[in-house]
């Protein structure tokens, strides 16, 4: 009885310093890398980029010993801390957006939050749609109609990414159809709404692959998940690139008017 008491506080001793350790390893370079004053050489900053890809390449190899739900939350608020940081994106990109998910996701799969950052960063903000639907693709393997709650949504950002950033109409009716199958599987009103308009986008693209409705649908998907200032900047931009117009009412809430021809 002793000896199985020592083991399981030999284990959690050792889990807590493997955790502890990978967190000093992390936390000054994480420090570093978001308090770069904006005169910092480009040079500089592209060696603490690099710096902070090794420290994630090794995040994957290491185990979680359990706490994978621990690991993906600590890894998703260093992102939020990187995608945040402006001036330095400004200078050095976002291409360590689908590294951080790697991670994140890879631990857990389940974590909801997770695929809208990955979608917006990735694919909008580091130019690798490609590699975006590529980690979507894998966490489905791990999601069901449903578990986790909303899961669908998954494949409304999946269909986002193939429509609007890969061109490819035909991937991206499959997955607004598959969202609005899951979806309607619910019987709350957002969830019924979620089939509904899913439904409406996949039928666009079914009648027609370039339609102008079907990426204004798209955009006004992304201006109603944003998190971020710029991002909803681009997708009013983007709307009213195709003809549309974005009005916001005295609410806050926001009416998108549509053109006339899709």
């Amino acid at each position: 009885m002793f000896a199985l008491s020592r083991q399981a506080v030999t284990t959690s001793f050792v889990v807590c310093l493997c955790i502890s350790g990978i967190g000093l390893l992390q936390f000054p370079r994480m420090q570093k890398l978001l308090n770069s004053h904006k005169t910092a050489s480009l040079q500089t900053l592209e060696k603490e980029i690099n710096s902070e890809k090794l420290h994630l390449n090794l995040l994957k190899k290491l185990p979680s010993f359990g706490y994978n739900n621990f690991m993906a939350d600590w890894v998703y608020l260093n992102f939020l801390e990187y995608f945040g940081d402006d001036d330095v994106r400004e200078k050095t990109g976002y291409s360590l957006s689908p590294e951080y998910f790697e991670v994140i996701l890879g631990n857990d799969p389940r974590f909801m939050a997770a695929y809208l950052g990955l979608s917006v960063s990735t694919s909008m903000y580091a130019g690798m749609p490609e590699r975006s639907v590529q980690l979507i693709e894998k966490g489905l393997k791990s999601l069901s109609p449903l578990v986790p709650q909303k899961s669908y949504y998954v494949w409304r950002y999946k269909g986002i990414d193939e429509l609007l950033f890969l061109g490819n109409s035909t991937a991206a009716q499959q997955s607004f159809a598959t969202g609005a199958n899951w979806a309607s599987k619910h019987s709350d009103t957002e969830s019924q709404q979620v089939a509904l308009f899913s439904q409406k986008t996949a039928d666009f693209l079914s009648h027609n692959p370039n339609s102008k409705l079907a990426q204004i649908a798209a955009w006004t998907m992304v201006l109603n998940n944003s998190v971020d200032d710029k991002t909803r900047k681009r997708a009013i931009r983007a709307i009213e690139a195709l003809g549309g117009k974005v009005i916001t009412n005295p609410d806050g809430t926001r009416k998108i008017k549509l053109p006339k021809e899709s």
